[in-house]
């Protein structure tokens, strides 16, 4: 009788309870052509990245892919781990991070984030033909069905005058005010807030919201952030996303339309798959200005380097 190999590879989430799905369109995406799952998968892998890719590869689709979302799961591990991890494994060719500008009914554009997971590492090009079969996919319509209900008859009474509204903060600042609670080191105070809206509103004139710009803030902090509102105001205008070139075509009437880009996995900033090599941007395959100076380099990222250098070989072979 056969004994089957385990893998010690996370297998099942950390924890009882059901893994937190994110909202819809969001999430995990399984890519296409991927081998069946085997004992010895993601076993050439540093010890943290092998638990992390076992434990992402057993999630299902549409499962939520966020730093802090996966640390509450694996209690091993900090947020800041789980990033370093999730970067690797990019490097490795095992994910990549999207997102996709979908306008629905009504004309309401949304950016969808998605995260593409693959069980077989990838190289670049593997990767690239893939994020042009997304944009390929993405310009075709998806029909759109309208269920209509029947509306009972009733007399036309009078509505009541729409009470005035009072106005808050704008959601550039708001999402300011929100970084101290996604990480400490970038608490601002009032003041800074108000400093830095200007350049946290031309952010949302390019198509982001909220939770994009938090994220994109927060992601890859350094151990130590001495002036928080210089540290976001370097960040605000350095990973600004691109502004469109040209006014996209109205759609028509009933029919959604999508934009795919891909995005660095450490600091989501948007960019073509030849500008992201490894899933990175520039900014993020090179140490961060004003970042403490690394350590040596530790044997898990020598472990990576060369298992992707060796995987790369193999996958261009005949």
């Amino acid at each position: 009788m056969a004994i089957q190999q385990s893998s010690s590879a996370l297998r099942t989430p950390a924890s009882s309870r059901p893994y937190p799905m994110a909202s819809p369109g969001y999430g995990k995406r399984s890519a296409p052509d991927q081998q069946p799952r085997r004992a010895d998968d993601f076993m050439l892998l540093p010890l943290r990245e092998r638990n992390i890719a076992g434990f992402i590869d057993q999630l299902p689709d549409g499962a939520a892919m966020d730093v802090k979302g996966l640390a509450k799961q694996l209690p091993l591990y900090g947020q800041q781990a789980v990033g370093t991890a999730l970067k690797a494994l990019s490097v490795a060719g095992y994910l990549r991070r999207v997102r996709c500008l979908v306008t629905g009914e009504g004309g309401q554009v949304r950016w969808v984030f998605r995260t593409f997971w693959s069980r077989t590492a990838r190289d670049n090009e593997w990767w690239g033909a893939l994020m042009a079969a997304e944009v390929q996919r993405a310009t075709v319509p998806e029909p759109v069905v309208t269920v209509v209900a029947a509306v009972p008859v009733v007399p036309e009474q009078r509505t009541r005058e729409p009470e005035p509204v009072a106005e808050g903060p704008s959601p550039a600042y708001a999402a300011l005010a929100q970084l101290g609670r996604a990480d400490a080191r970038l608490a601002l105070s009032a003041v800074d807030c108000a400093v830095l809206e200007p350049l946290a509103a031309e952010w949302f004139t390019r198509g982001v919201d909220a939770d994009y710009l938090v994220q994109a803030l927060v992601a890859g902090l350094p151990a130590q952030v001495d002036s928080p509102v210089g540290f976001v105001r370097r960040r605000l205008t350095d990973k600004i996303p691109p502004q469109a070139s040209a006014t996209p075509v109205p759609p028509a009437p009933g029919t959604p339309v999508r934009r795919v880009m891909m995005e660095c996995t450490k600091c989501g900033v948007p960019g073509r798959a030849e500008a992201l090599p490894d899933g990175l941007c520039r900014a993020c395959r090179q140490p961060e200005e004003g970042a403490p100076e690394a350590p040596a380099e530790l044997p898990a990222d020598r472990d990576v380097r060369t298992y992707v250098a060796g995987l790369r070989d193999l996958l261009k072979a005949p």
